[in-house]
């Protein structure tokens, strides 16, 4: 599969890498949604799951070639390079949009989502009971996730390491946004915020010469916060891939009736009209993140009054679905050329 990618394949899989990190970010996004409808997720999945054993013994004998071809390294390269450019590009512009225009980016998420679910289940014909009760399901643990009522913040490192393996069901569960699962788990500010200002703080510190970190307990504090977060994340990734593609392999249809109802129960996350509710302390004043951002608790959902905001919204809808839909059509082109 590697071998056979041209430079604008390469280019496009770098792309869909940004795309997945902005994703992943956003609160109510999932990045496995991008996954499945660019086309990629099966092998996002499968080549997950060459990090195994074999994988660590070629890592260990110095074969690193053999390593890289057998987990299918210039795929994996690329799409995780994307995602951490976007983690400080792609999303910060995506944070900006969130403040200013709040409405239109949560319409247009809706709008793709939207695509997505006609994306994924137009081509998907095995209806019968075992995939219907599966949707059901899937749908209703999307919404049931939706409407939970946040946790406090627990720095404890084995809830920690336990936030980093549940946080990655975003990338390999579409319809899971491990932002959203955050925020849930009261730890979204300490782990995507606090966390990563700390070691950004501590590389500009130790490149200018200023050593004194080593002795700030509070930067020590965060910065191991932030090593056993990324020491599950990455056990969460390896463990959901294998998982993911046995089933895939062995129950691929009650898999994919499942992320419909996953994706299907997440429009509830992404609902555009909706009002933020911020975390207050016990005098009735803000909190206020690391970043000086108001701490976000939860959203209360609404039902507009049509006026030209509104109007203006649905055509965002209207765009995010003829995204999904122009890629789609650009997919199917491209096939057709490569054939």
């Amino acid at each position: 599969m590697q071998s056979t990618r041209t430079f604008k394949d390469r280019l496009f899989l770098f792309v869909k890498g940004l795309a997945m990190g902005a994703a992943n970010k956003v609160p109510g996004v999932s990045g496995g949604v991008v996954a499945f409808v660019a086309g990629f997720y099966e092998e996002f999945i499968y080549s997950l799951q060459k990090v195994n054993k074999t994988a660590f013994k070629l890592l260990f004998n110095g074969r690193f070639k053999s390593f890289f071809h057998y987990i299918n390294g210039r795929f994996l390269g690329l799409l995780f390079f994307g995602m951490v450019v976007s983690y400080f590009s792609v999303s910060k512009i995506l944070d900006y949009f969130l403040v200013h225009s709040e409405l239109y980016v949560w319409s247009l998420f809706f709008g793709m989502i939207i695509g997505s679910i006609y994306y994924i289940n137009k081509d998907f014909d095995d209806w019968n009971y075992r995939t219907l009760t599966s949707l059901a399901i899937g749908i209703i643990l999307g919404v049931a996730i939706s409407f939970l009522d946040p946790a406090k913040e627990n720095d404890n490192l084995f809830f920690v390491f336990f936030c980093g393996i549940i946080s990655v069901s975003g990338m390999t569960l579409p319809g899971f946004s491990g932002s959203f699962i955050l925020i849930l788990l009261g730890n979204y500010v300490l782990l995507l915020v606090d966390s990563v200002n700390a070691l950004s703080d501590t590389f500009y510190e130790i490149i200018v010469g200023d050593l004194s970190v080593f002795q700030n307990s509070e930067r020590i504090r965060m910065l191991k916060v932030l090593v056993v977060f990324t020491l599950g994340s990455v056990t969460g990734l390896v463990t959901f891939s294998h998982m993911l593609s046995y089933i895939l392999k062995h129950y691929k249809s009650i898999t994919i009736a499942s992320i419909i109802g996953f994706i299907v129960g997440s429009l509830g996350v992404v609902w555009p009209w909706k009002k933020t509710i911020y975390r207050m302390t016990d005098e009735g004043g803000f909190i206020y993140d690391s970043t000086g951002k108001k701490v976000v608790l939860n959203y209360e959902r609404f039902i507009p009054q049509l006026n030209t905001e509104t109007y203006l919204a649905i055509i965002y809808i209207a765009v995010g679905i003829a995204i999904v839909l122009g890629l789609e059509w650009y997919g199917k082109k491209t096939r057709k050329i490569n054939v």
